[in-house]
């Protein structure tokens, strides 16, 4: 093939794209059927002779988009009531989540522990017990800056110890 793919599809990919949105098709699927136009351009075993690499992008991606009307027409998509799905999902989490948000509090808890008094207080107050950040002010005896202060420290502390994980 003595086509430049990259250059084609730097210049021709969105216009094709926008042609199947035009064509009724969801940003997802053109760009779904816009790649795979460039997929067939690279895996197709003889170009023809054209010396118009952009109409054959386009009979590509027109192709494309017929079989896919086509598709959708054999086997429809009926979605299914919302009581039925939600008696389908299980809300629990799964082991590994169940483990990973162990990990996580076992670290912000190590976290709080290292700040000081203070800080901690701070932190626990507004965020554990749900305070607003002027009445864990009050509460310390601090102004509103200082305890946001203090409140945003602790939350790049406990921040920082979470990115290892």
């Amino acid at each position: 093939m003595d086509w430049d793919v990259q250059g084609l599809f730097r210049r021709h990919a969105g216009e094709i794209s926008h042609s199947l949105r035009r064509r009724g098709l969801s940003e997802d699927t053109a760009a779904d059927l816009t790649q795979d136009t460039f997929v067939r351009l690279i895996t197709v075993k003889s170009v023809p002779q054209a010396n118009n690499p952009r109409a054959y992008l386009f009979q590509i991606a027109r192709n494309l988009l017929f079989d896919h009307f086509r598709r959708e027409r054999s086997s429809p998509i009926h979605p299914a009531p919302e009581e039925i799905i939600l008696s389908v999902m299980d809300p629990s989490p799964s082991a590994e989540t169940i483990v990973y948000d162990k990990q996580r509090l076992e670290i912000s808890e190590r976290a709080l522990s290292e700040l000081p008094e203070r800080t901690r207080l701070a932190f626990e107050l507004h965020r554990v017990e749900g305070l607003t950040i002027a009445e864990t002010g009050e509460r310390i005896g601090l102004s509103t800056t200082q305890t946001w202060t203090l409140v945003r420290d602790a939350y790049r502390h406990v921040r920082e110890r979470l990115q290892g994980i």
